[in-house]
């Protein structure tokens, strides 16, 4: 989870009162915050959030928001924002976005500030929030990485564009010569520490002024001379490029809406595309584009266990900084500019609560009697993990998240049916599987010194797509078990899930398989009542290349919700 450090004195002047240690602690669950620590020498707050879907509470101003609008002194009017219905006047501030961008990292925000020196401690947590946004938000900078540059030395129109990684030079921030694009992702730090994400496109992002002066080369790092912010600054400009326009526009809110709390004048700036995108060819950002979205009142009693009033519901409500209305039994809300995580009434639910406050619930004693037993799913798991033991398997455990290439790029398939996760924390879990048997291979892969055979098994769950089901994805229960051995082959798998079907008393066929992971002619589909309930076989040599495993393998899979229909 985020952690974040706050200047007390500058936190409480934004919240507009000061707390004790233990007042803060109390006040604090309103945020899904808790106090983490806390340096009297150097005045500083150390403060965990727990709540990934709020990342406006990964600043001092953001956090100091929230708890002042939660106290009641005083709400913050953000009169900057543009949208379909309301157009601000960005004047000479101009993006221009060139088409070659869009198939590298096709979109951008960017808005300028005034009207005051920027402070050290401004700055330290503008850093700050910039790297928790681009690293925890924006997925490492993949998606958002965010820039900030001193807008007295550079003339508009700001020019984003495709260049030449091998043409295109510049002095980087922290260097003293000029280095080609592509020579700054090989010997930069910040090219060593993010030149991947670009690595592989033919041109990289880039940035300049109308007259060729260089701002930055995006996600990797900025130039020296413009992109250098200290001190007593006044006038600044923050770009924001990445993947995700939604995320991107709402990363550049949550920052604007920080620097306008700590007393600063935002300047927007009509960032204009020679594409279309999802809202418009020509976006004036900040720019507001989130949704109303509604709840009904009396399943949020029901849900809440509590009979509370519409006012009181409204109330709460306000008390998160939330503006609503009341329209027979549903209670409408306009999301504020600096969040995006209303996907569901639910959500609208769960800040009735926190606006209410925990401690305002009374806890009940649950009136229902149960007994505590293994489930008939559990039960059928355990046999088959006992004749997988008898077998002289090995049983594992494995994460239920992955990699796009774990699960994709080395098992040689497309990937259709997998499950993506959007915005994950990291892309080494990214897919949720699919399939135990990359997670087998990965355990093989690492243990080409181990004395041979091997042969180890999991039974777990795999997730996939499923359009026909009203969730859009299934869940199964699965058995997979690997062995890789110099002589192991079709034969010895075979007869293991012959030996695995005996022992389960079922009875079962086998059709030829044609599958990129297994060899063609030595794998096959096992068909139990007419479905097909599993796959096994030799792996394919490319799939055993691309997992760099050296020994001949074999895999099988099996779905244990359709073989437990009949008693075990």
């Amino acid at each position: 989870m985020p952690k974040i450090e706050v200047n007390r004195e500058k936190f409480y002047g934004l919240i507009g009162k000061s707390y004790t240690d233990d007042e803060l602690e109390a006040v604090l669950p309103c945020a899904k915050a808790e106090l983490d620590g806390v340096d009297n020498v150097e005045g500083i707050l150390k403060i965990e959030l727990n709540d990934t879907n709020r990342p406006d509470l990964w600043s001092t101003a953001g956090l100091a928001r929230q708890l002042r609008v939660y106290e009641g002194v005083n709400s913050t009017e953000y009169n900057f924002f543009s949208n379909l219905g309301n157009t601000i006047d960005a004047g000479e501030r101009v993006v221009k976005v060139d088409p070659g961008i869009r198939a590298t990292r096709p979109f951008m925000a960017a808005f300028a500030v005034t009207g005051k020196a920027i402070d050290d401690s401004t700055l330290k947590d503008l850093i700050q929030t910039q790297e928790k946004l681009c690293w925890n938000y924006g997925r490492k900078r993949k998606s958002i990485a965010m820039g900030v540059y001193r807008s007295d030395l550079f003339n508009y129109p700001v020019i984003y564009k495709a260049a030449d990684p091998d043409k295109t030079k510049f002095v980087a921030l922290g260097m003293d010569k000029e280095l080609s694009l592509r020579e700054i992702i090989k010997e930069h730090p910040k090219g060593l520490e993010f030149g991947h994400i670009v690595e592989k496109d033919t041109k990289y992002p880039f940035i300049t002024d109308v007259n060729g002066k260089v701002l930055s080369f995006p996600p990797v790092i900025n130039s020296s001379e413009i992109g250098v912010v200290e001190v007593g600054d006044e006038n600044l400009f923050i770009e924001l490029t990445g993947t995700d326009l939604p995320s991107l526009i709402l990363t550049a809110s949550i920052v604007a809406c920080d620097l306008a709390d700590n007393g600063f004048t935002i300047l927007p700036v009509r960032v204009e595309y020679s594409y279309d995108t999802e809202f418009g060819a020509n976006i004036t950002t900040p720019y507001y584009f989130q949704k109303d979205i509604s709840a009904n009142t009396n399943y949020a009693r029901k849900l809440l266990g509590s009979d509370l009033s519409t006012d009181q519901m409204k109330n709460a409500l306000n008390r998160m900084g939330i503006t609503t209305s009341i329209e027979g039994d549903e209670i409408r809300i306009k999301v504020p500019e600096y969040r995006n995580d209303f996907l569901h009434s639910v959500d609208i639910i769960e800040d009735i609560m926190m606006g209410r406050g925990m401690d305002s619930f009374d806890p009940i004693m649950p009136s229902d009697s149960t007994v505590g037993r293994i489930s008939p799913e559990e039960e059928f798991a355990r046999g088959a993990k006992d004749i997988l033991i008898g077998l002289g398997f090995q049983e594992m455990i494995y994460n239920y998240l992955g990699s796009h290439k774990d699960y994709i790029e080395r098992m040689d398939i497309t990937g259709d049916k997998l499950i993506q996760i959007l915005n994950p924390m990291t892309e080494n879990y990214e897919y949720v599987r699919g399939s135990i048997i990359p997670s087998m291979l990965n355990s093989e892969s690492v243990s080409g010194n181990a004395v041979y055979p091997h042969n180890i098994f999991e039974i777990g769950k795999v997730a996939f797509l499923d359009f026909e089901d009203n969730s859009g994805t299934v869940t199964k229960n699965a058995l997979g078990f690997m062995s890789a051995d110099r002589n192991e082959g079709f034969n010895q798998v075979s007869s293991n899930v012959s030996a695995i079907f005996y022992y389960l008393n079922k009875e079962y066929e086998l059709v030829e398989l044609d599958d990129p992971r297994f060899i063609k002619g030595r794998s096959a589909q096992i068909i139990y009542n007419g479905e097909n309930v599993g796959i096994f076989g030799e792996v394919s040599p490319q799939v055993l290349e691309n997992w760099g495993i050296q020994m001949p393998a074999t895999c099988c899979e099996i779905d244990l919700d359709i073989l437990k229909r009949e008693p075990f």
